[in-house]
C-alpha cells in the first residue's frame, strides 16, 4: 500500500469531522479537516482524495437540507459569483502568493467574528445588497481554489442576514454542493489518485454518512442563538489557522 497507517488512521477521522460540519452547519469548513490529513499525505494529494468524498457528503446531506431550506434569493447572488470566483482561482492558482491570500482572509474573518463577540453575541438581521452576494461568492470561489477557505466569505456575508438556522444551514450546503462540483475535477487533476488512494476513499465512504447524521442531531439540539455563536466561534477557529498557513 501506498499510504501509510497514519493515513489509514487520519482518513476517516477527517472525513467525520468535516461531514460531521456539512450536516450541523451546512458546510465550508473543510480547511479544518484537511490540515488533518495532511499531517500523513501531501496537502494536495490530501485534497485530491477528499474531493469525491465532498460530493458524497453533499448526496448524504440532501436528505436533512432539502430545496424548502435555500434562500433562492441569496442562492442567485451567490451561485454567479461563485463560478466566476472559481474561474478566477483555477486561473492563478499556479501563480498566486497563497501566504497573502490567507493573511488578507484571516484579518476579515478574525474582524468580523471579533465584531459579533464584542457585540454581544447578538445577530441583528440586516437587508440583503445584491453587490454584497455576489462579491461574497467570488471571494468564496477565489479562496476555495487557492486556500481552501470558501466557508468565511460566505459566511460574512449570510450571517448579517438572520436566516433562520435551518435555512442558512439549507443555504450553505447546497452552495458548496455547487462549488464541490466545480472543484473536483481540478482537484482530481492536481493530483490524480492512485489505486491504493481509491481504496483510502472507499474505505472513508461510510463515515461520510455516519459523518453527517451526527451533524445533523447537534443541529437539532442547537437553538438559533447557540448556532450563531458555534458558526462564528467556528470563524475564529477558521481565521486563526489562515493565520498561522499565512505566517508559515
Amino acid at each position: 500500500m501506498d499510504h501509510s497507517w497514519l493515513a489509514w488512521l487520519l482518513a476517516p477521522i477527517a472525513t467525520v469531522l468535516i461531514a460531521g460540519l456539512k450536516g450541523a452547519f451546512g458546510g465550508g469548513f473543510a480547511l479544518l479537516g484537511i490540515p488533518l490529513l495532511a499531517l500523513a499525505m501531501d496537502p494536495v494529494e490530501a485534497g485530491a482524495m477528499l474531493a469525491p468524498l465532498f460530493i458524497l457528503m453533499d448526496v448524504a446531506a440532501f436528505r436533512y437540507w432539502k430545496p424548502g431550506t435555500w434562500s433562492r434569493p441569496d442562492l442567485r447572488l451567490l451561485i454567479p459569483g461563485l463560478v466566476i470566483g472559481t474561474a478566477v482561482g483555477t486561473a492563478v492558482v499556479a501563480f498566486s502568493p497563497r501566504d497573502w491570500v490567507a493573511l488578507a482572509m484571516a484579518v476579515v474573518t478574525l474582524g468580523f467574528a471579533a465584531k459579533f463577540f464584542l457585540g454581544g453575541g447578538e445577530v441583528r438581521p440586516g437587508r440583503r445588497v445584491a453587490w454584497k452576494g455576489v462579491a461574497a461568492g467570488t471571494a468564496s470561489g477565489v479562496t476555495t481554489m487557492l486556500a481552501h477557505a470558501g466557508g468565511p466569505p460566505l459566511a460574512i456575508y449570510l450571517l448579517p442576514l438572520g436566516l433562520p438556522k435551518a435555512v442558512y444551514a439549507g443555504t450553505t450546503s447546497i452552495y458548496f454542493t455547487v462549488a464541490n462540483l466545480l472543484k473536483v475535477g481540478p482537484w482530481l487533476l492536481a493530483a490524480p489518485p492512485t489505486p491504493s488512494t481509491w481504496l483510502l476513499m472507499g474505505f472513508c465512504v461510510p463515515f461520510v454518512w455516519l459523518g453527517v447524521w451526527g451533524g445533523w442531531r447537534l443541529h437539532q439540539r442547537l437553538d438559533q442563538k447557540r448556532l450563531y455563536w458555534w458558526c462564528h466561534a467556528l470563524l475564529v477557529v477558521t481565521g486563526l489557522k489562515l493565520l498561522w498557513d499565512g505566517l508559515h
